[in-house]
């Protein structure tokens, strides 16, 4: 089971341990301002997963009173109609109307019902869709500052032009700045996953 689940401490603890290391390796790069954002994210999804676990009680109030209120409404209107008014001649088709009128009703009721019953889901939902959006905002921001960091730049060939950004020239930088950034992708993927 400890490898059917993810714990958001780790996933926590995950992405504070790279800032860590983008703080060591590259101190005034704007990737470090990005890691602690995520490290702050991270937290706040935590929370927002796990308080989206726990039931709307109100809500779940409110429909239980609608079904007893709806469920007596029935009962006081009498909606089913006895079935001895069907043998005599006059009132067959008044009858026939009625139980129609009732299987429409019953029918009305029960999708009232369905709706009432996916209201929590739907404001969960919601709820999930305006937290990832951030996610998917500052993965947006993790992927611009990659933009710029093509190893092609090293090759001894590329010939930079006046409009060109800086460029790390190092490769081993180079190649650690893509990983962290690779790294930061992948912890957003995580903290996605805790919504599911």
């Amino acid at each position: 089971m400890r490898y059917r689940t993810l714990d958001p401490k780790l996933i926590i603890e995950t992405a504070e341990r790279l800032e860590g290391r983008v703080a060591d390796r590259f101190p005034d790069a704007g990737l470090r301002g990005v890691a602690a954002e995520l490290v702050s994210l991270s937290r706040d999804l935590a929370k927002a997963a796990k308080a989206l676990e726990a039931p709307i009680w109100w809500l779940r109030g409110i429909i239980v009173a609608a079904v007893i209120a709806g469920a007596l409404i029935f009962l006081f209107v009498g909606t089913i109609l006895p079935l001895i008014h069907i043998s005599q001649a006059d009132d067959a088709v008044q009858s026939v109307q009625g139980i129609e009128a009732t299987i429409n009703m019953i029918i009305l009721a029960v999708l009232g019902f369905l709706a009432l019953i996916r209201t929590e889901e739907r404001i969960k939902r919601k709820q999930v869709f305006r937290q990832l959006h951030g996610l998917r905002s500052l993965i947006h921001v993790i992927d611009m500052h990659q933009l710029t960091k093509d190893p092609a730049a090293l090759s001894a060939s590329f010939k930079p032009t006046s409009h060109s950004p800086a460029r790390i020239t190092n490769a081993a930088d180079l190649a650690r700045y893509l990983d962290y950034c690779s790294e930061m992708l992948s912890i957003t993927g995580k903290i996605a996953a805790l919504f599911a």
